[in-house]
């Protein structure tokens, strides 16, 4: 177990060094704001010259607090410290590479290497905070509060928290910049995507497990992880023998908490991991609250 969190707390060093570097090196110097807190204070430090670590972690104080007392203090304290990491890793990188960056962004092929290694290593990073279960705080909690409360997916709300920041930057540094950063914006959401699970595109996963030790992983699936599921009944092929299987489905940011907990219940368990395309019941969008968007936006049509 030790191990395990010792693991999870090196991804969250790791990922939001990675993520500074890609800020503070590539798309901070260039101008480009893809959403975030990290694009808030890119807009803030080329128009106002604010501190870009020090506004981060501003702006993520009040959403630390507001993530505590809704999603609980594991979620608050991994926030608070990516969210520290991060502001941290930019200020270091700030005083090792200076705020212009490492590439000559007079040149516009340098502008395009900023945006296509901007938004590699900032999904890179990001993906391997999310791996631990954690996130380096900023907008993503602000989506989430949106997403649980507005009755609105996910990705949705991250979309949309986004969109309004990039839209800013299109009337302070041009329509060229904001057409960069939806695509820094787009590669960094490909990153996280491949780095967290190497497979699929999509808000969550649908998990079975079969297992031995199901019961003990079944309390870990409703305390741990704060989520639900469905004991299934299921016949082995060639023993037709009954097992219990159980089904679950957590967003990706959950998937590897998941498999260690199934991995040190039972070694042996065998696990199902497919995309999942949409989520309806509770806790999420209603099959009704669907069904009648849906239809306006048929009867638009």
């Amino acid at each position: 177990m030790r191990k395990y969190v010792v693991l999870e707390y090196f991804y969250i060093v790791l990922g939001s060094f990675i993520t500074g570097f890609s800020i503070v090196v590539f798309t901070n110097p260039a101008q480009i704001a893809p959403g975030g807190v990290s694009g808030i204070s890119t807009i803030l430090y080329h128009t106002l010259g604010w501190d870009l670590s020090l506004t981060m972690l501003l702006q993520n104080i009040p959403l630390f607090f507001i993530g505590t007392l809704l999603f609980g203090k594991q979620f608050g304290f991994k926030s608070l410290l990516g969210a520290v990491l991060l502001s941290l890793s930019s200020y270091i990188f700030t005083l090792m590479f200076g705020t212009d960056g490492i590439l000559d962004l007079s040149r516009d092929m340098n502008v395009w290497m900023a945006c296509l290694f901007g938004g590699m290593l900032c999904g890179l990073g990001l993906g391997i905070v999310m791996k631990s279960g954690a996130n380096t705080g900023g907008t993503d909690i602000l989506a989430q509060i949106v997403a649980r409360y507005g009755k609105i997916p996910l990705g949705t709300s991250l979309f949309l928290v986004d969109a309004i920041i990039i839209g800013a930057s299109a009337f302070i540094f041009g329509i060229e910049k904001a057409l960069y950063a939806i695509i820094v914006a787009y590669i960094t959401q490909l990153m996280v995507n491949k780095v967290i699970l190497s497979m699929g595109t999509n808000y969550a996963k649908t998990v079975f497990i079969i297992s031995d030790r199901l019961n003990e992983i079944r309390s870990s699936i409703l305390y741990e992880l704060d989520k639900s599921g469905t004991i299934i009944e299921s016949k082995g092929l060639y023993s037709m023998k009954s097992k219990p299987m159980l089904m679950t489905v957590v967003p990706n940011n959950m998937v590897s908490k998941l498999t260690r907990i199934v991995h040190m219940a039972d070694p042996k368990a065998f696990m199902i991991i497919q995309n999942t395309y949409h989520v309806f019941g509770e806790g999420n969008t209603s099959i009704a609250e669907y069904v009648a968007l849906n239809k306006d936006v048929s009867q638009q049509k």
